[in-house]
Formats: C-alpha cells, sequence, structure tokens
C-alpha cells in the first residue's frame, strides 16, 4: 500500500497514511511524575479533606472508597472567576496507589462511567456552563502530570470552537443527506477492516482518516447527545470496548488521552469517546501544514487491537 491522502468523514481535515513507514508500537518515553506513594495528593491518607466534591462506591466493611472526586487544586478556570468561568474537577479511579485504569476490573470501570455520566448531570444543570469535557491524560507524552490514576473534568461557560464546527458540520450532513453523520460511519466501519469491537450496544472503530498512531473511537449504536443518557447495558458494553483498548495500549507501555465527545444543550448530536495514543510527535508538516502524516495505517491499528 503506498501513501494515501484521506479526509476525514464529514469535517474538512485532511490526513496523509504512510505505511511504508509502518513499525511495531515502541514505548513511549515518558516524564510522568512518578511521586512516591507516602507524598501523593491523590492517595487516601493525603487528600486534602478541603477539596472533596463527593466520594462513591464505598465498601460498608473497610468504608473505603472506590472513586473519589476532587476540586483541582490548581484550577484553570473556577465558578467565582467572572473572566474564566468554569469547574477544574479530579476524579481518582482507585485508592491504591500503582493501579492504571486498564488494570481495573470490567466493574470498576461500570462504576467510573457511572461517575462520569453523574457528574456531566450535575454540572450541566448550572446555567452558565456550556460545555463539560471529561478527558484522561496517561503517560508524560500525553500530559500526566502525576502517576496516580486519575481523570480530569473541565466545565466552560462556552462551547468551544472546535466543537462548534463539528455540530454544525454534522447538521449541514445530516440536511444535505438525511442522518447523523456518525450513525453512517458506525453503519460503514462495522463491515470494515476498520472494525475493532461491537456487540448490541456499542461499536469500536480505528477511524478512516486516523490523526493519530492505533487511535480508536468508541460509539453507542443509539443516537444521544451525551453520556446521561447511557443505559446501564450500554454502559458494561462501553467499559468492556475500553478495557479491551486500553489494555492493549498498556500493554505496548504507549501513553494516551481519551476524552468524551458529548454537548450538553444541543440536540440532535452522538455521543463517543475518543482515544488517542500519543506514540508520534508532530513536525514541520504538521504544524505547518496541518494535514496530520499517520505511518499507522487504520486497518492495522485495528487489527492489532483485536488480536488477543
Amino acid at each position: 500500500m503506498n501513501s494515501e491522502l484521506r479526509k476525514d468523514y464529514f469535517l474538512n481535515r485532511y490526513v496523509i497514511i504512510t505505511p511504508g513507514r509502518l513499525k511495531r508500537p515502541r514505548s513511549a518515553v515518558t516524564r510522568t511524575i512518578f511521586v512516591k506513594e507516602k507524598e501523593c495528593p491523590f492517595c487516601p491518607k493525603h487528600i486534602e479533606k478541603s477539596l472533596i466534591i463527593k466520594s462513591y462506591f464505598k465498601n460498608k466493611k473497610t468504608k473505603t472508597w472506590q472513586i473519589m472526586v476532587l476540586e483541582n487544586k490548581f484550577p484553570i478556570v473556577s465558578l467565582k472567576s467572572f473572566k474564566a468561568y468554569g469547574q477544574n474537577e479530579v476524579i481518582i479511579e482507585a485508592p491504591e496507589h500503582g493501579r492504571d485504569l486498564a488494570e481495573l476490573s470490567i466493574k470498576e470501570i461500570i462504576n467510573l462511567l457511572e461517575v462520569f455520566k453523574e457528574r456531566t448531570k450535575e454540572l450541566s444543570k448550572l446555567k452558565r456552563i456550556e460545555y463539560v469535557l471529561i478527558f484522561k491524560n496517561q503517560g508524560g507524552r500525553a500530559g500526566a502530570s502525576l502517576v496516580h490514576t486519575h481523570c480530569q473534568v473541565f466545565a466552560l461557560g462556552i462551547l468551544p470552537p472546535e466543537v462548534e464546527e463539528e455540530i454544525s458540520a454534522a447538521f449541514k450532513y445530516k440536511i444535505t443527506r438525511g442522518d447523523c453523520p456518525y450513525c453512517d460511519i458506525i453503519k460503514t466501519e462495522e463491515k470494515s477492516p476498520r472494525l475493532i469491537w461491537r456487540d448490541e450496544n456499542v461499536v469500536a472503530i480505528a477511524p478512516y482518516a486516523s490523526a493519530y498512531h492505533y487511535e480508536a473511537w468508541i460509539f453507542p449504536r443509539r443516537h444521544i447527545d451525551n453520556i446521561i443518557y447511557l443505559t446501564k447495558k450500554e454502559i458494561k458494553s462501553f467499559a468492556q470496548a475500553l478495557k479491551k483498548i486500553l489494555f492493549k495500549l498498556e500493554k505496548e507501555d504507549l501513553s494516551y488521552n481519551f476524552f468524551l465527545h458529548q454537548v450538553i444543550k444541543e440536540e440532535d448530536q452522538h455521543f463517543y469517546l475518543k482515544i488517542q495514543p500519543r506514540e508520534a510527535v508532530w513536525g514541520g508538516v504538521e504544524l505547518g501544514s496541518g494535514i496530520i502524516v499517520n505511518s499507522i495505517p487504520p486497518e492495522e491499528a485495528a487489527k492489532f487491537y483485536r488480536k488477543v
């Protein structure tokens, strides 16, 4: 297969797939701050009580929690700020120091997704909040600063321009073609070699014009705007797909980001989760032209994930 210029499904974004430079995943050089357990601010003994928002799934016998939500001690935005209104939260995924998300059980990941759902719902109630982003940075190349497994919540008083652009493009697609672009993506890709995993509730794919090595998207089959509307069965399926993908990345020691693509006030959008491994470093072509060069074809990425 020679190099191929590919366009996103419906956005005006381009990628050049260059399989001639295909290589096996390599361990990423990380600069994560490996704070010792006795100094870690996310370990139960060291959590600042003034930052606690809520704890979840407490063990009745040991009285320990599985998940804890904190206010970010160093927030980018604040509900008290007029100039930079919003809310920053940290979601500690497990009390144990040294466990990674990929190592959690399906039940524990289900619980985490339930917390994502609850935090989205609670923050959506605030009148001035227009957007709720839940994301994870895993590994130094992905911007992680602490090793204790955690995600973050970034709620804003504006809708980010890139998100607004995608909403607008999706609306235009539906007007001209009569259906949701993401629903069409699901229909097309679950029959393609880019399929990673599927069941009756969820489809996971490597997108056709992947901008990142081993990029993966997880969709609910049902057309819903955000995670609030996921059913128990859908959350279980999401947890299974997420576990499968993250386990493979963890095995290869690859840094990654994931985030929820969701809207809280725009109707008729399609919720999904993006996982973007950060093995490659963008250079002059990407930064100068905006066209991404990806040496891992998504067909190969999907094969990588499907392999047990």
